[in-house]
């Protein structure tokens, strides 16, 4: 991209569908995929917490899940709209729609509040306020917190972002029973410890496009071998916390054999990482293999937990 090019974006005329792709395109769908992923599992466990248990109610469900899709937009297109100067900067988003130039910025803003207020509605009128008002602070906490305050600042960034990432299972929870119960909050505090250890190999990948981009994430500005050792902490607390789930959730055989294994095999990506960290010049060859092993990983012990309550009953 050459530095005119940097320096101002030039608006692209495009057609009604383009414009809805690039709509699209600014709340960042595979990441609500994966938030979306961790919701429904949830809402099978929480309703297995009331009496009758079974499976939860598919509008609910749906109603949920279009709420919550509109609320991770939101914050994302918030995101998108903030970190547009970067954006630009880093190749990996120089393909986002506010840098081609299919959207401005103002277009960007009005859709982002739009969707936001959406969602808040949304599932107020139809599923339940407490899942509203954890939708409104989940927006407000990674667009404030996470995209002003810490992203810039601090190497911590993506630590305390994960809280933002961790959410949809408490609204999911709060969708089915109107509380926030203890099994919500572990895995609530499975997803939060699992962002480090998924997003710092991304950030491996990226260094370079994030040190350009003067964005302090911990491979910027530490040793590799030094993210490798976080990398395995933040592991082995996912781990045990993903076992804390099992007399907390009053889980079964299916998510305990499957929290084992798949924790276990999680560990070993880990390491891996790690020890390739302190080998010769210290550089990780392929992090994104952890990158990719942390989706399967997450999904897996989701799967899980949404299968084990429906064989119980």
């Amino acid at each position: 991209m050459s530095e005119q090019t940097k320096s101002k974006i030039v608006p692209k005329r495009t057609g009604f569908f383009g414009k809805l792709k690039a709509y699209i395109a600014l709340t960042k769908p595979r990441v609500i995929e994966l938030l979306l992923i961790t919701t429904v599992p949830t809402m099978i466990l929480a309703q297995s917490t009331l009496p009758g248990g079974g499976m939860p109610n598919l509008w609910l469900v749906l109603g949920t899940l279009i709420g919550g899709a509109l609320s991770a937009g939101s914050a994302n297109a918030f995101n998108c709209y903030i970190d547009a100067d970067i954006d630009k900067i880093m190749g990996r988003t120089q393909g986002r729609p506010l840098v081609t130039g299919e959207l401005t910025k103002t277009e960007a803003l009005i859709f982002a509040w739009a969707i936001g207020i959406g969602s808040v509605l949304w599932l107020g009128l139809l599923v339940n306020w407490a899942a509203s008002a954890l939708s409104l602070a989940a927006i407000l906490f990674y667009v404030f917190v996470y995209t002003l305050l810490l992203k810039r600042r601090t190497p911590q960034n993506i630590v305390w972002g994960g809280a933002a990432g961790a959410m949809p299972v408490a609204i999911g929870w709060a969708a089915v029973t109107g509380t926030v119960d203890a099994a919500a909050w572990i895995l609530f505090l499975i997803i939060f410890l699992w962002t480090p250890p998924h997003y710092w190999p991304l950030s491996m990948r990226y260094k370079e496009d994030y040190a350009n981009a003067g964005v302090p994430m911990l491979p910027v500005v530490r040793r590799q071998n030094v993210v490798g050792i976080q990398i395995v902490l933040y592991s082995w607390a996912l781990i045990v916390s993903s076992f804390l789930l099992i007399p907390i959730g009053h889980m079964g055989w299916i998510y305990t054999i499957v929290s084992v294994l798949s924790g276990g095999w999680f560990l070993v990506e880990a390491y891996r990482l790690y020890k390739e960290g302190r080998r010769g010049d210290g550089v990780v060859r392929n992090p994104m293999k952890l990158f990719h092993g942390s989706i399967t990983y997450l999904t897996l012990l989701f799967v899980a937990v949404a299968i084990d309550p429906l064989i119980r009953f």
